[in-house]
């Protein structure tokens, strides 16, 4: 090993934040909050993401606080989830708890906030940069101040902090005729080109290639800031869904490790991945085991493919939902060794493990896989 190198291992080993991939050896993670949870404020940003039912019971009790018999059992599954990773060495590190009921405004809107139950969305690490995201939906704009005592920290300790430009969130950015596509039709968004703007969740790393989906809250010319930002050290890759209306890649597509990845059949067709990709194995997520539970099916923000919402340890074990018994069953197929940890009732508030997360620190360091 060259000076540069083991100098660049040195910084690497001290500095809180080293992250590259999805798939390293987990050292320490952000784990989201529920407490102050508030039902999203109405926007048409929001509406046109969330399921159905789901999306009715929004906007009628949009800027109240979640109901107790909801955050109940799915901070019971949360405290279940955190200790578990504390049980595998992992070092959990939480957010503040924030009253979001308290209303907040610019000089052109207003909103009041929502959770902090997915920080996966607000914040991307490359190596030892943690970036906070221009996000789409005004409810979150102040979102990561909740996290800020921890990004100081870090930044304290030798990691590089950063924020994509915030954005304005006017008029301009949203399509005022926008409507879901219908079975068949070519794909559009709600977002237009007026400003950057793009969710972390939206991005997963495969060291010096990232992967993108364009959605209803990650726009071009968010991708194309993000490219910049990067600059030649890394490659940014668009993978087409077909997703009626995308808000996230991992519930699409998700790499399991080198050389492995994971995809949503319904959305993603193999044939239109990026050439790079089509180079790994293509392992079919399984048909997801359906949700019979009635106010689980109603509260729900997620689809049917939350199944796949799942978080990598290290390159052989992963937390699973039990309740998806197909896929604890074809993960110990493909040689993966699945940990079983109950999380059906945080769908309410946005996702399941790999959403409820940030992981920080793996412990490896910046490779090229291609």
């Amino acid at each position: 090993m060259n000076m540069h190198a083991s100098m660049g291992a040195a910084i690497a080993a001290d500095c809180p934040v080293n992250s590259h991939n999805e798939w390293d050896p987990l050292e320490e993670i952000i784990v989201g909050r529920l407490e102050g949870s508030t039902i999203p404020s109405d926007h048409p940003v929001v509406t046109c993401n969330i399921p159905g039912m789901a999306a009715r019971a929004q906007s009628l009790a949009a800027g109240f606080r979640f109901p107790k018999f909801m955050i109940e059992p799915a901070q019971q599954e949360l405290d279940g989830f955190i200790a578990l990773l504390e049980s595998l060495g992992v070092t959990v590190t939480r957010p503040e708890a924030v009253n979001h009921k308290a209303k907040f405004s610019t000089p052109h809107w207003s909103s009041r906030g929502f959770c902090n139950s997915c920080p996966r969305d607000s914040m991307l690490v490359f190596g030892d940069e943690i970036l906070e995201t221009p996000m789409a939906w005004p409810c979150r704009y102040f979102e990561t101040h909740s996290y800020r005592p921890i990004l100081k920290d870090y930044f304290k300790r030798g990691a590089r902090w950063t924020s994509a430009p915030k954005p304005q969130l006017t008029d301009e950015l949203f399509d005022p005729d926008f409507t879901l596509p219908e079975k068949g039709e070519p794909l559009r968004y709600i977002l237009t080109e007026f400003e950057p703007v793009f969710d972390a969740a939206d991005f997963f790393r495969c060291g010096r290639d990232i992967f993108v989906t364009r959605s209803n809250v990650t726009n071009a010319m968010g991708i194309d800031w993000l490219r910049r930002h990067l600059g030649e050290g890394y490659r940014i890759h668009e993978i087409k869904s077909r997703c009626p209306n995308p808000m996230h890649i991992d519930t699409t597509i998700l790499p399991l490790g080198p050389g492995r990845v994971l995809i949503n059949p319904e959305y993603i067709n193999p044939d239109e991945l990026p050439d790079i990709l089509k180079k790994w194995d293509i392992l079919v997520a399984p048909e997801p085991d359906p949700i019979n539970d009635r106010i689980l099916a109603i509260t729900s923000m997620c689809g049917k493919w939350l199944s796949m919402n799942i978080l990598m340890i290290d390159e052989k074990r992963v937390i699973v939902d039990p309740h998806h018994t197909n896929m604890m069953r074809q993960m110990e197929k493909w040689g993966y060794e699945p940990i079983p940890c109950s999380f059906l009732h945080y769908a309410a508030f946005g996702g399941a493990f790999h959403c409820a997360t940030l992981d920080v620190r793996r412990r490896g360091t910046l490779e090229s896989y291609f």
